[in-house]
């Protein structure tokens, strides 16, 4: 799977932020909506309760032609099949999980620096996320970064770089000028009375930009 796929709206589908709904009937309307990426995070469950879903959302981005990745566990994402994994700086790292996983496979990172990001693609990752760029409820321990941040990564590496966290329509357009090649949203999506029509807004904001 070539890195080059990492564009667009990439939807974080995590249960706990449907405020409610069916995770994977919130994924369906996100790639009807026109995002190119979904991931799959859940924190709460254990990776078996979580299997039939997360493999259901698995199907739907199949059928729809975008990526899916799994957050976090790269067993869980083998076995899912998934397009690829998640890494936090805290997980296991980049250089100890690409040899576990097809050639193919892609790996992302969450990095907040420029540093962070150069040892990132060091160390075999497909692309970088960079947060969060405005404040979010969405995770309960972030770090900080700015638009002018996600300027110095996209400067430092030659990965596909999504910027993430607190970003929504309001402000969407700011990070797309500051270099992102994919913007990564949670309530933004997941969270909005019209889930289609919010996908739908923030896709058709990357063909404006370009």
């Amino acid at each position: 799977m070539s890195p080059a796929r990492v564009r667009g709206l990439y939807v974080i589908i995590d249960p706990e932020a449907c405020v409610g709904r069916d995770p994977v009937e919130v994924a369906r309307l996100a790639l009807e909506g026109g995002a190119s990426m979904l991931q799959w995070r859940d924190k709460r469950r254990d990776k078996g309760e979580q299997l039939a879903q997360a493999r259901a959302v698995r199907e739907l981005c199949a059928r729809h032609g975008a990526l899916f990745i799994a957050n976090d566990h790269v067993d869980l994402a083998l076995v899912l099949r998934a397009d690829g994994v998640h890494l936090g700086q805290k997980d296991l790292p980049v250089e100890a999980v690409r040899p576990l996983a097809p050639p193919e496979f892609l790996i992302g990172v969450s990095t907040n620096n420029a540093e962070e990001a150069r040892r990132a693609q060091a160390g075999g990752a497909s692309y970088v996320a960079v947060g969060s760029i405005f404040p979010t409820g969405s995770k309960e321990t972030t770090r900080p970064a700015s638009p002018e941040r996600l300027r110095e990564v996209k400067a430092a590496v030659t990965l596909p770089v999504v910027a993430i966290g607190g970003i929504n329509a309001s402000n969407i357009d700011e990070v797309l000028a500051a270099g992102a090649d994919a913007v990564a949203v949670i309530s933004a999506v997941c969270g909005a009375a019209d889930l289609r029509a919010a996908a739908r807004e923030l896709a058709g904001r990357f063909e404006r930009a370009t």
